[in-house]
């Protein structure tokens, strides 16, 4: 900084005496002369302020370039891809046949060798097992967030990577332990479910899913805002808000992950029912924490280390 107002105010002692010289010997006016010092003086204090500005600009470059990095890059899954098959009727039933998979980040961790799971259409699989034992990431693999390294992933006897990726989604459903809001209205929230659902669709959900005295509650009814930094929901009201979106989809296919773990008993008790009721003759796959939320699934398997150690029905 001292070094660039050395140079700047150099540039006003040079032009001044550059100009003098010009006056005295080439016949120029003090009035041009003048003229052209004081816009030296305005560029040379232009040049002093940008200063402060170099800093911002070199860590916005750096951060641009890690912005358009991300943009250019070729992802390996495209959920927005067309290409590949389209069943005429799709009726539920799911496959893993002898799945070998570990996470791209953690390559030296295997997570599955030779793990086969059938999931009959319109029956409720739940899996358990401790933490870390794999339940989430069947899920993961049947939502198709990532390639197996080995083996296939079967709907309707369809391997998954022969079907288009955008259409059978269309078809499934995952309620996660904390589900996303969007900043907009919980209507909107409720329509993402199915774009263009009329009220009569919505209020339909909203009675379904037994919420109707919860948004109620609320100062705008649907129409209140949610999402960041707006009206604070518990994440069994999120949860609530999130089972109509369900029930608008209509999906064949549900993944349930851990969906009441993080609530309260009460809240848990409220969201378990309302569950209940989209269940019927859809495939389930439910993901479970507490042992209270699988009395209703057909089979339940204990998944431990990668593998299905036991299996039973009920």
């Amino acid at each position: 900084m001292g070094l660039l107002s050395l140079i700047v105010f150099s540039t006003y002692v040079l032009a001044m005496w550059y100009g003098s010289m010009l006056v005295l010997e080439k016949g120029y006016t003090g009035g041009t002369v003048t003229s052209v010092i004081i816009a030296l003086m305005t560029g040379g204090m232009s040049l002093c302020q940008t200063s402060p500005c170099v800093d911002a600009f070199t860590a916005g470059q750096a951060a641009a370039y890690e912005m358009f990095e991300t943009i250019k890059r070729k992802r390996k899954i495209d959920a927005y891809d067309t290409s590949g098959e389209i069943l005429e009727d799709i009726k539920g039933d799911i496959k893993l046949k002898y799945v070998y998979f570990r996470y791209p980040v953690r390559p030296d961790v295997q997570i599955f060798v030779v793990f086969s799971l059938f999931v009959p259409s319109g029956t409720n699989t739940a899996l358990v097992g401790q933490s870390g034992s794999g339940k989430s990431t069947v899920i993961n693999l049947l939502e198709k967030f990532y390639d197996l390294d080995a083996g296939e992933v079967l709907i309707d006897g369809v391997n998954l990577k022969k079907l288009q990726l955008k259409w059978i989604r269309d078809y499934i459903w995952l309620v996660s332990q904390e589900p996303i809001l969007f900043t907009t209205t919980i209507r909107e929230n409720m329509e993402y479910g199915k774009e263009g659902a009329t009220d009569e669709e919505i209020t339909m959900a909203i009675t379904l899913a037994n919420v109707e005295k919860f948004i109620d509650k609320l100062p705008e009814g649907l129409d209140t805002m949610a999402g960041q930094n707006r009206t604070q929901l518990s994440g069994g009201q999120k949860q609530r808000i999130a089972i109509p979106r369900e029930i608008l989809k209509n999906s064949i296919i549900l993944f349930l992950d851990e969906a009441t773990s993080a609530l309260d008993a009460e809240s848990e008790r409220i969201v378990q029912e309302a569950l209940e009721k989209i269940m019927f003759k859809r495939t389930i796959v439910v993901v479970v924490h507490h042992l209270t939320t699988i009395r209703n699934a057909d089979t339940i398997a204990v998944v431990h280390q990668g593998k299905i150690v036991e299996k039973g029905y009920t």
